[in-house]
């Protein structure tokens, strides 16, 4: 059956209208930007088979290649397209916000953005984000890529990277494609080990986030590792 043959209190676009995108299920916010199913199927049926078809993950889905979306029935190079533009544009807006407001005070912000960049990473990736005096982001730059299981991490490049940005304060990220977030003994000790450097050039570590996954990525503030 098509949408627009449900009854209108049930129609995704109408709830959104009267209630808030906020209330809508990821397959029916989906289904709004698709428009139109294909034959047999709704809009909103293709939404969730294309949500399952990425492991029902929307980091999964915003992380896919355009052949990978394109792929699946019903989605085509058009929609494909809308759609990586879209994921990217959620990316963009998040770190703009991070380079417009003191990043530090708002960390949730900063795990939304690590996730969708590195939750799906297939190997291990070493970034930092440099910041000025007022916490404000100056560049996200992604330093290190390595194996499913490991990254070489060089406190020297680092600092002059530090240097080169002119940053006051960093925070640090790598991703563990096993999904596990719990940091290693290796993890803590590199920690430290870039903490010492860049110190030694007045900038300051604010903390190291280990993302793993679509779960929500560990602080080694939190934890009381820095």
């Amino acid at each position: 059956m098509a949408i627009t043959d449900w009854p209108e209190g049930e129609r995704p676009r109408e709830r959104l209208l009267a209630h808030g995108a906020e209330t809508l299920s990821d397959a029916e916010l989906l289904a709004i930007y698709l428009r139109v199913g294909v034959r047999g199927k709704s809009a909103v049926d293709l939404a969730r088979e294309l949500l399952l078809r990425f492991e029902g993950s929307l980091s999964t889905l915003a992380d896919a290649s355009l052949d990978e979306l394109a792929s699946v029935s019903g989605i085509g190079t058009a929609k494909a397209a809308q759609l990586k533009a879209s994921f990217e544009l959620a990316r963009r807006a998040l770190i703009q916000e991070m380079a417009t407001r003191d990043t530090f005070s708002s960390p949730g912000k900063v795990r939304d953005w690590l996730r969708l960049k590195l939750a799906t990473r297939q190997n291990e990736v070493f970034m930092a984000l440099w910041l000025d005096a007022q916490n404000r982001l100056i560049k996200a730059d992604e330093l290190f890529s390595g194996t499913l299981t490991q990254t070489s991490v060089y406190p020297r490049e680092v600092v002059k990277a530090a240097l080169a940005n002119n940053a006051a304060a960093v925070i640090l990220a790598h991703n563990h494609p096993s999904g596990v977030a719990e940091p290693s003994r290796a993890d803590e000790m590199l920690t430290q080990s870039l903490k010492a450097a860049l110190a030694m050039v007045d900038v300051k570590v604010l903390d190291h986030f280990i993302v793993a996954g679509s779960g929500t990525p560990l602080s080694f503030a939190e934890r009381g590792l820095l």
